[in-house]
């Protein structure tokens, strides 16, 4: 059942006894003084059976505790331990110095029922109504840049064949469950034993420079392969259909059999690496939804892309979403739109993204919605010929002008696809007179063709579109769009301050899960700082140590100029510039008394 926390405080509390020492210009102390305001628990109330059962851990103490985690960027057991024993998580949690709040398996239920019933929505949404709450966002219509960022993925990435070591091991274990045993001893009796070990690629004897030597190498894997499928198949057939045993080994065969189509080609002589990477391939049997992507030309990654939607005037992060590291940088741009407004109940008055949301597609998607982005055309590779858009293409006459000043009203079907997608769109073109470009002056910067062949110029099927945005990016108030971008760039960054960078778990709805709630961390600490609720931060060593160091030099001088001190005289406990010690024990701090002379 659901457990509910009352409203009155206790006497004993932490944040009652605490808030002043840990400081409520904190993060610690501005969760303290949210308590009951910023999570009710009756929110919750769908995750738990309404009539039975014990009384459960209080969810709005399960996430703020989820929100501790991510800002602390602790394990589990970590925040177990902090939940115990540490005083400023006690003072955010308002629990009493003794209690222990919950268990680890508490907590990781919670966050299994929040994944499954995407209720982490809603807490992500709830920092967003705090922002509204507080008057810092009074507005009701927004700008909203759009970014990502990579996301390093959690499963080991390996090559070929440890990749298919695994795959192999995965079947094992959903045909050891069926027969009721140990994969280790299920792999021995079907002469398996070998994929066990530490790593099948480095316990084989194989001369990694001879080509035939891995080669035939690979040949035993793939035929272990093959063989534990067909083993599957057999047990598919023997086991009831609803088995969820079936299902597993299901889930298993197909992930194996991926592995061969993708890495693998079958020759006439056996089979080979396959040459080239696949596309979407898998490069994680532990995760098998991370993927090779490219972040730029020069950085490859493998894991997923953090896409996100931010308020360029308040700094909200405003929607976020989980790509597939080979997305495209665009995929799902329109749908972050609509998730900003749905989140924050604001009109988007237009958006804003880099080069990689300027190309033809992504502006006709926003076009037909009604929406406005602006957004750099892509440029062109650097050639030595007069670009695309030394012309001058006239859609309403029909024409095209190029840089000698030669109209042509020709127009023709491009034999090339060119919509970006690997599509068989074909698109028109202009096409100029062979015998008018052979006598230009200009030909050897203009047309690549051999002779006997005019200069073509392709019209790209939102070229209008295209036309205006290379328009607008030479004016002065494309400038502003530039600097309001940024902002999305500083969010991201302090996403990867929270942890964003390296995903903690496998699969991209958990990985989704890290992702809102660090966006929440981010977007309560910014309005709680401008709002006053919060201190910047600040470095609490030096600004603590400080001060205790120049009580000391104090009193080592009054020492020395004969004043009476009493022996192991204590340092006053209602010294605010002390704090920094509070934290250690007493024996820990003996050499904080004075010894008078």
């Amino acid at each position: 059942m659901l457990g509910l926390r009352s409203d009155q405080r206790g006497l004993f509390e932490a944040d009652h006894i605490y808030l002043d020492y840990v400081g409520k210009g904190t993060f610690y102390g501005f969760l303290a003084s949210q308590r009951g305001q910023l999570f009710r628990d009756e929110e919750f109330s769908a995750l738990y059976c309404p009539d039975n059962g014990r009384d459960s851990v209080p969810p709005s103490l399960l996430a703020t505790a989820l929100l501790l985690q991510t800002h602390d960027r602790v394990s589990d057991d970590e925040a177990k331990a902090r939940a115990d024993f540490d005083i400023r998580w006690k003072v955010a949690l308002g629990v009493a110095v003794d209690e222990k709040p919950f268990a680890k398996s508490t907590l990781q239920l919670f966050r299994s029922q929040l994944v499954l019933h995407e209720k982490v929505r809603s807490v992500f949404r709830r920092s967003l109504e705090f922002a509204r709450q507080t008057g810092y966002v009074k507005g009701r219509r927004m700008k909203v840049a759009l970014d990502t960022t990579y996301i390093l993925g959690a499963g080991a990435v390996k090559d070929t064949y440890n990749l298919l070591a695994d795959g192999i091991i995965q079947v094992v274990r959903a045909l050891a469950e069926l027969e009721g045993k140990r994969a280790e001893v299920w792999a021995r009796e079907h002469g398996l034993k070998h994929y066990f070990g530490s790593s099948v690629k480095g316990e084989a004897e194989v001369d990694w420079d001879n080509e035939k030597s891995r080669r035939a190498f690979l040949q035993t894997i793939v035929a272990d392969a093959d063989r534990i499928l067909e083993l599957a198949r057999q047990a598919q057939a023997e086991c009831p259909p609803g088995d969820t045993r079936r299902d597993d080994i299901v889930k298993a065969a197909e992930l194996l059999g991926q592995l061969l189509l993708q890495d693998v080609e079958r020759k006439d002589d056996g089979a080979a690496i396959k040459e080239g990477v696949s596309r979407n391939r898998i490069v994680s049997v532990h995760d098998p939804e991370i993927r090779h992507g490219h972040k730029s030309s020069s950085k490859r990654f493998d894991g997923h892309k953090a896409a996100v939607g931010v308020d360029t005037d308040s700094q909200l992060i405003t929607a976020v979403a989980v790509l597939p590291g080979n997305a495209p940088d665009n995929t799902g741009a329109l749908e972050l739109v609509n998730k900003s407004e749905e989140n924050t109940g604001m009109e988007v008055e237009d958006t804003t993204g880099d080069t990689a949301y300027g190309d033809g597609g992504t502006r006709q998607e926003f076009a037909d919605a009604g929406r406005t982005l602006i957004a750099r055309v892509p440029k062109r590779p650097n050639k030595a010929y007069f670009p695309k858009e030394d012309f001058k293409i006239d859609l309403e006459a029909g024409t095209c002008t190029c840089p000698a000043g030669v109209v042509t009203h020709v127009k023709c079907r491009l034999k090339r696809p060119r919509d970006g997608g690997g599509g068989s769109e074909i698109p028109w073109g202009f096409i100029f007179d062979a015998r008018v470009c052979g006598a230009c002056p200009l030909r050897s910067r203009c047309v690549a063709s051999k002779k006997g062949k005019g200069r073509t110029v392709s019209f790209h099927p939102q070229e209008a579109l295209l036309q205006q945005a290379r328009t607008f990016q030479q004016s002065e108030a494309f400038g502003e769009y530039q600097r309001r971008r940024q902002v999305a760039e500083h969010r991201l960054a302090r996403l990867v301050q929270l942890g964003i960078r390296q995903a903690r778990y496998f699969g991209r709805a958990k990985t989704l899960f890290q992702l809102l709630l660090a966006a929440t961390v981010a977007n309560l600490t910014l309005v709680a700082t401008r709002m006053g609720m919060m201190k910047g931060r600040v470095n609490h060593l030096a600004s603590s140590f400080l001060p205790f160091l120049l009580w000391r030099l104090a009193a080592a001088l009054h020492s020395l100029v004969g004043r009476s001190i009493s022996f192991f005289q204590p340092i006053p406990t209602e010294s605010t510039n002390l704090d920094f010690c509070r934290g250690f024990s007493a024996r820990s701090l003996g050499h904080l008394y004075i010894v008078g002379r």
